[in-house]
């Protein structure tokens, strides 16, 4: 039986080519629980591998096109499925570091999928010097988003450390389980917009007249939270098949107490350590442009605790990446998130659809057509923060020690910076072209840096 595949997720097989792959992932860094070895967690793996009929349907499902689906891009269960292929074992040179690692992984996330099967991979990853290991999960953007990846991989962990016989990444799961249901809900920018748009067509008349006045909006608020016009720079090249990955985390509370000082939110203090990051390191290549770098930030504008629905958009942020002083940075980066929610909050469901539709379409149009020479790019770079779940989480007994997302650069986007918290730390996930941006490990140090400058500047708590 095939089913018609949305034209959300056909998008990303349509901007697929082998210079530039579709595919999100997720690393998990995991501690052994005392007394386990290596043989012991590939032991795990290997009695995983031999339930080959316990399969999620998600992970049996391929893509296929031909005259009976019209040619449209459709889903069908494999009738060939080999588990053997999709998951795989790899080690480290000893003695593996972390840095070992993110090359590593760099290399598996920059090869294309292979289209004749469902459009996933999953890596245990042995040999790492100070006894964890790692799991990375490969799947295509038609398949999951880059939250929905790293749900996937939550829903088969567990808060209770003493549980055992608990499913592989691609096992099915017992839904009813609250302490798996919890952990992540996926925000699916442009296709909650479509499915959003096809729920309001009683309210389609107006989106005509709303995208006008976005529009006009965004045409006159150079730098703003509308504005459709960033400088050129660095980031914003055509970009290669290779990737670049690297990852670092900090304890959440070291944010929460600079964006309580600041009368901030985190997600503004994330962003003033990705502006002063990057600030820096374009100065250190002599290439920082003079207008402030704009960052696309995707939002939850639900003002209730319901984690359902998609009531989301889409923010231009001026990182005030001009500005020297990393107070007067935050602080511009407040007031321009506070300005953007406050206008998103005042539209109706329609304006704000077209407001988000319009941030969006010149990647979309790009990613489809491949025409993407832009005479100034819409924004700089895509920064965004899912908060996740703030209590231990535990994988047949192995602490979760990282959760790290891994992106999709895009042409005319070098850079994605993806954040997520789990366990009351705060990890900063950076996903590049590897011809445009080769080295991300200065990056990762100048976030440190800056969060220093940052507890300086509010007096609060310096590092130990």
């Amino acid at each position: 039986m095939r089913l018609p595949m949305s034209p959300t997720d056909s998008m990303f097989l349509l901007g697929e080519s082998r210079e530039h792959p579709m595919h999100v992932g997720g690393l998990l860094l995991l501690q052994p629980p005392e007394g386990a070895t290596d043989q012991d967690v590939r032991a795990l793996f290997v009695e995983a591998l031999s339930r080959d009929d316990d399969v999620a349907p998600l992970w049996r499902r391929r893509a296929v096109r031909s005259l009976s689906t019209l040619w449209q891009w459709a889903w069908e269960e494999d009738p060939r499925f080999d588990l053997d292929h999709h998951v795989r074992f790899n080690a480290l040179p000893r003695p593996g570091g972390i840095d070992e690692l993110w090359e590593l992984v760099s290399r598996l996330h920059s090869t294309v999928l292979d289209r004749s099967r469902p459009l996933w991979e999953i890596y245990l990853i042995e040999g790492l010097a100070d006894g964890r290991y790692a799991i990375y999960v490969k799947i295509h953007h038609a398949l999951a988003d880059g939250v929905g990846a790293m749900k996937l991989l939550r829903r088969v962990l567990s808060t209770d450390p003493c549980e055992t016989g608990m499913p592989a990444p691609w096992g099915t799961v017992d839904r009813s389980d609250p302490a798996r249901s919890a952990v992540g809900t996926a925000i699916d920018l442009p296709g909650a917009i479509v499915r959003a748009v096809r729920a309001t067509v009683a309210e389609a008349v107006g989106l005509v007249p709303a995208l006008v006045g976005t529009v006009d909006r965004a045409l006159h608020d150079r730098g703003g939270s509308m504005s459709l016009s960033a400088p050129n720079s660095m980031f914003n090249v055509p970009i290669a098949g290779a990737r670049r990955f690297a990852a670092r985390s900090w304890p959440l509370e070291r944010v929460q107490m600079v964006a309580k000082a600041a009368e901030a939110t985190v997600n503004d203090v994330v962003l003033a350590m990705s502006a002063g990051a990057l600030r820096t390191f374009m100065l250190e290549h002599d290439a920082l442009p003079d207008d402030p770098l704009i960052a696309m930030v995707p939002v939850s504008l639900r003002k209730d605790k319901d984690p359902g629905g998609n009531d989301i958009g889409v923010l231009m942020c001026n990182l005030a990446t001009h500005l020297a002083d990393p107070q007067a940075r935050l602080e511009a980066v407040r007031d321009s998130m506070a300005e953007g929610k406050q206008s998103m909050e005042g539209m109706s469901t329609v304006s704000r659809l077209a407001a988000s539709a319009l941030g969006i379409a010149p990647l979309a149009v790009g990613v489809l057509t491949g025409n993407r020479a832009l005479p100034r790019p819409p924004f700089n770079v895509i920064v965004s923060n899912v908060p996740g779940p703030t209590d231990p989480l535990y994988w047949n007994g192995c602490r979760v020690d990282a959760l790290y997302p891994l992106s999709v650069p895009v042409d005319g986007q070098a850079l994605n910076i993806t954040c997520t918290s789990t366990d009351g730390e705060i990890a900063f996930g950076l996903t590049s072209c590897g011809r445009s941006i080769r080295q991300l490990h200065p990056l990762l140090d100048h976030l440190g840096a800056e969060l220093e400058a940052l507890e300086a500047a509010y007096e609060v708590g310096a590092p130990a």
